[in-house]
């Protein structure tokens, strides 16, 4: 049986949370041990507590980052890389190290290249940028280091979006090594008998804009609030459906009373991964309203998402999201930053129930055949050398 160490020492991803980081790491465990491997997860940070399936998986917990002072957690980081090392050598060995990006660990990768096992980094974000942009960095010239460290001790360097590849590519010992897989679905979540065919007239008439995910500044949902608000006036029949927790909360329910819209607004707040599919399912068309963004290098799952659950996607123009989101094929794009755009968008799907069905199908068709879970995995062994065939899932390089 094949033996992965799957490395997640970023403190900012609960391992078993909700949060879209979260889910990601379930999901490529899961393909993993679908795949026929014993995944070994060690994690800075557990979060809840493990999903029903996930249960009995082999968790090593790494050292916590001490709260107080960034630049004690900081070096608190990177004194963790001792106890990573460590760990993976008792537990191992391993044929497989896969290792999720954290900001002061190089240990996973230091690991696997000295035990001569394929080493694959997982790069989501550039994060020494976002730390010290949204966040706080001291040492930013240490973790600049580590990231260099890292990526050049990796057999295999895996960016989720073509944004993330051309960050990479700022490091030339990582760049021939760079392969986009974007993030996937897994496709049990959204079975067939409830989302193939799924009704587009609702028995009520009304009609329910949906956003799934973490309310955080660039995610856009001062937009999508002034743009609903425009919708509404129109149609007061329409709806607003926001599923997920974050810092915006405050700011969106302030500008939900300030348009007097409360009535038809209604805000979840945290949701399991297992509850998603039900919000889906009260959803008329999905919502990813980013804002204008230098360097977009996101890969939303919230996109792959919608589209497993048949809705329409209303995305913002930007980044590589055009080639996510087919426009007029599997959704529609708009200027990002536009509220007047975004209504617009929105009341044209509104008043065409077919083109709602039409693109959603189209979008569920796509995610299934193309962003499986499962064929990401499939990638990442076959970069790992340890896949059925070399040649078998195609694989996008960066040249």
């Amino acid at each position: 049986m094949l033996r992965v160490a799957y490395v997640c020492a970023d403190p900012g991803v609960p391992v078993f949370g909700a949060k879209g980081s979260s889910i990601h790491v379930q999901e490529v465990v899961r393909a993993l041990r679908r795949a026929g491997a014993e995944v070994t997860l060690f994690a800075t940070r557990l979060g809840d507590e493990p999903p029903a399936d996930l249960r009995g998986i082999s968790v090593h917990p790494l050292p916590a980052l001490p709260p107080g002072e960034p630049a004690v957690r900081e070096q608190a980081g990177l004194d963790a890389n001792r106890a990573l090392h460590a760990a993976l050598t008792v537990r191992g060995p391993f044929d497989l190290v896969y290792e999720r990006y954290g900001l002061w660990s190089h240990a996973g990768m230091d690991y696997a290249r000295e035990a001569g096992a394929p080493g694959v980094l997982e790069v989501n974000a550039p994060l020494i940028e976002e730390q010290a942009r949204h966040r706080a960095l001291v040492h930013r010239d240490a973790a600049k280091k580590v990231a260099a460290r890292a990526f050049a001790a990796a057999h295999a360097l895996v960016a989720v979006s073509p944004g993330v590849a051309a960050y990479l590519a700022n490091y030339p010992l990582a760049a021939p090594r760079v392969h986009v897989i974007p993030n996937g679905v897994d496709p049990d979540r959204f079975p067939a008998a409830r989302f193939a065919r799924r009704p587009v007239v609702r028995e009520d008439g009304s009609f329910t804009v949906g956003f799934l995910g973490t309310l955080k500044p660039w995610h856009g949902l001062d937009v999508l609030v002034e743009a609903f608000a425009r919708l509404h006036a129109r149609h007061p029949d329409c709806r607003l459906l926001i599923v997920g927790e974050g810092p915006e909360r405050g700011r969106i329910e302030a500008a939900v009373e300030e348009r007097k819209i409360g009535s038809a607004v209604r805000l979840t707040g945290a949701v399991a991964p297992d509850q998603v599919p039900e919000e889906l399912a009260e959803m008329d068309v999905g919502v990813a309203p980013y804002p204008e963004l230098p360097d977009f290098y996101f890969s939303p799952l919230k996109i792959y998402e919608y589209m497993a659950a048949a809705l329409p996607v209303v995305a913002s123009r930007i980044g590589d999201l055009d080639q996510v989101v087919q426009s007029e094929v599997t959704g529609l794009l708009c200027p990002p930053g536009d509220p007047a755009a975004l209504a617009a968008t929105l009341e044209r799907l509104r008043g065409d129930a077919p083109l709602r069905r039409r693109l959603g199908e189209a979008a569920r068709a796509r995610v299934l055949a193309e962003h499986s879970w499962d064929a990401v995995v499939a990638r990442i062994l076959n970069l790992a050398g340890l896949g059925s065939s070399s040649t078998s899932d195609r694989v996008e390089r960066l040249t």
